[in-house]
């Protein structure tokens, strides 16, 4: 592995820890592939987390970021994620194509979202739902901490329970109408596993068609991510954690650290 790529993975590794440091269902965090289930209204989830995804051409890392979403209207969650990473341009970087140029640190893109769940599980069907999600550009492009103008992720995904075992998975595409970048299709499937009632674990396969910067040569990847999420004692507090790597497609590796919180009441019911 390069050595810009080992210090820019040694960075966002300290920096995931450091936020959890900080703080005295479900997919999605820490995982790729999401759910379709809105938060119950009149709810809030609160996450802070590090991420890292990398390739051979680029390194992509998120920390600390703060996410929060809001259970506003029946069936309908409002979604924001804020944002700090680090740009480690390799040998041909996603968003620094005259060069590889100094690794730089500050705020990126700012994501915005509605997930929608237009159909309810019962006994006999999966929920489903819609996750639209709005990247802003508040990232300096030019330092490589964004892409230069919104762009859009336009996913479905679905979700079966049964007892302790959940299923999720979907597929969605990305609008990138930036010059010389691409739209892009990606999707996954999850298992979930109820091991205590402190401890969930689960496994997921997701794969994205060729994505990035045109003279990037992002490739096509599929991956295998494993983690899960342990229960703390206090109500609605969760470590979240997740590895993978690929197993087909270009090399790329995915991790997710992070705390979760939700609280809330059903005073609207």
């Amino acid at each position: 592995m390069p050595l810009r790529a080992i210090h820019c993975f040694t960075r966002i590794f300290l920096l995931a820890v450091l936020t959890t440091r900080l703080l005295s269902v479900q997919a999605g965090p820490p995982f790729q592939t999401d759910d379709p289930t809105p938060v119950d209204l009149g709810h809030y989830e609160a996450y802070v987390f590090g991420t890292v995804d990398g390739t051979p051409v680029e390194i992509d890392t998120t920390g600390p970021a703060f996410e929060f979403n809001w259970g506003a209207i029946p069936n309908i969650q409002l979604h924001a994620i804020l944002p700090l990473g680090i740009a480690c341009p390799l040998n041909n970087p996603v968003y620094l194509p005259a060069g590889a140029g100094p690794s730089a640190f500050g705020l990126t893109d700012m994501e915005l979202g509605v997930k929608y769940g237009f159909i309810k599980q019962t006994n006999h069907r999966p929920q489903i739902g819609s996750f639209t999600m709005f990247e802003i550009p508040t990232g300096n492009s030019t330092r490589g901490l964004g892409v230069g103008k919104v762009w859009y992720k336009l996913p479905i995904w679905e979700e079966k329970e049964f007892g302790p075992w959940s299923l999720c998975g979907g597929l969605g595409y990305a609008v990138v109408p930036q010059t010389q970048y691409r739209n892009y299709f990606y999707g996954g499937f999850l298992v979930k596993r109820e091991i205590s009632k402190k401890l969930e674990l689960s496994a997921e396969v997701f794969s994205h068609a060729r994505e990035g910067f045109a003279t990037a040569q992002t490739q096509s990847s599929t991956m295998i991510d494993a983690g899960g999420y342990y229960h703390f004692k206090s109500p609605g507090l969760q470590l979240l954690f997740a590895y993978g790597h690929s197993v087909a497609g270009q090399t790329e590796n995915y991790g997710y650290l992070g705390l979760y919180k939700t609280w809330g009441k059903d005073r609207f019911r």
